[in-house]
């Protein structure tokens, strides 16, 4: 791997295309946020409860870009990482969005089973 004058070297390309493949996943999945925040507020009914629908569209499409945000510096932090040849840091975020995701999905299960039909 050639090194350049900071002392990094470029890693394996292979690395380099996984960390990317990576990186498209995250935006992926905060594009379907955003996505299902925006389909939230248009197209379904609005619950009962009011102020409900548009909450949970802002808190869909904010989760969204918030993840889209840590993508990016996720990716940064493996690359930088990588090229100085050290371990790879630890996060967090699968985790927070998988709690994130549940806390959502409860809250959604309560409107739907106290909505009257």
């Amino acid at each position: 791997m050639p090194e350049d004058p900071s002392g990094e070297q470029e890693p394996d390309y292979r690395f380099t295309l996984a960390n990317e493949r990576t990186f498209l996943a995250w935006i992926r999945t905060a594009l379907a946020l955003i996505a299902g925040g925006i389909a939230v507020v248009q197209f379904v009914p609005s619950f009962g409860i009011p102020g409900v629908r548009h909450g949970l569209g802002l808190a869909l499409t904010a989760g969204g870009g918030a993840l889209a945000a840590l993508a990016v510096r996720r990716w940064r932090q493996v690359q930088s990482a990588m090229r100085r040849d050290e371990d790879l840091p630890p996060t967090r975020v699968p985790a927070l969005l998988g709690g994130a995701l549940f806390v959502v999905t409860v809250a959604v299960l309560i409107v739907l089973i106290t909505w009257p039909a």
